[in-house]
């Protein structure tokens, strides 16, 4: 019985140990996604109750065509706001054809807007926003800036974005944050829009906000 009894011990000592170290991940994930500004939290559904986190502001940026663009230019129209680059191999891309393919489902009258902002401000000039996206619904309008106005407009949209040089090819890429963020007329935050779901459905999301 003894020794049966001292194995039981070793066993839930085992695993308040196991379950300590299961806690210790938890927090520290915890912490790590608050080092990133709580952008995780705006993608995550039925969060509502504990209200919207700050995101957002005021800002004054550059359009693609080379004329100053301010959130006050957005008054009166729901937006949604997308944080890239022009030379983005992939996801970029994908996002702003899905939100033109919403956009299209909302038809050409209705007033709503999406706003590109570039990462990478070094290389996307207003002309090469306004090249790039000749690809996409017009209603998506290009942002750059010089390197401490892009900073700060993606700091507060809690936005992560790093410069990762290539040994190999002597150019670089940019890490970012890949939430699209739905503002309301007022320009407020609603919450992160989903794309990843038929073009009908985020066209309904959006109407509701006109």
């Amino acid at each position: 019985m003894k020794q049966i009894s001292k194995k039981a011990s070793r066993q839930q000592a085992s695993q308040q140990q196991a379950s300590r170290r299961l806690l210790a991940i938890v927090i520290g994930f915890g912490f790590g996604l608050a080092a990133l500004g709580g952008v995780v939290y705006a993608v995550i559904p039925g969060r509502a109750d504990l209200g919207s986190p700050e995101i957002g502001g005021s800002f004054t940026m550059i359009g693609q065509d080379g004329r100053v663009v301010t959130n006050a230019d957005l008054a009166g129209r729901p937006y949604l706001v997308f944080f890239g680059y022009t030379h983005c191999p992939d996801f970029c891309p994908t996002a702003l054809f899905d939100i033109s393919a919403v956009f299209k489902e909302l038809g050409p009258d209705k007033k709503v807007a999406a706003l590109f902002v570039t990462v990478d401000p070094e290389r996307d000039t207003p002309d090469v926003l306004k090249t790039y996206l000749e690809n996409f619904d017009s209603r998506i309008i290009g942002l750059t800036g010089d390197t401490k106005k892009v900073e700060a407009i993606a700091k507060s949209f809690r936005v992560y974005a790093k410069k990762l040089p290539s040994e190999k090819t002597g150019d670089y890429t940019v890490d970012h944050t890949g939430v699209v963020y739905l503002m309301d007329k007022r320009g407020k935050f609603v919450s992160a829009f989903n794309l990843q779901r038929p073009p009908q459905q985020a066209a309904r999301e959006l109407e509701a906000y006109l």
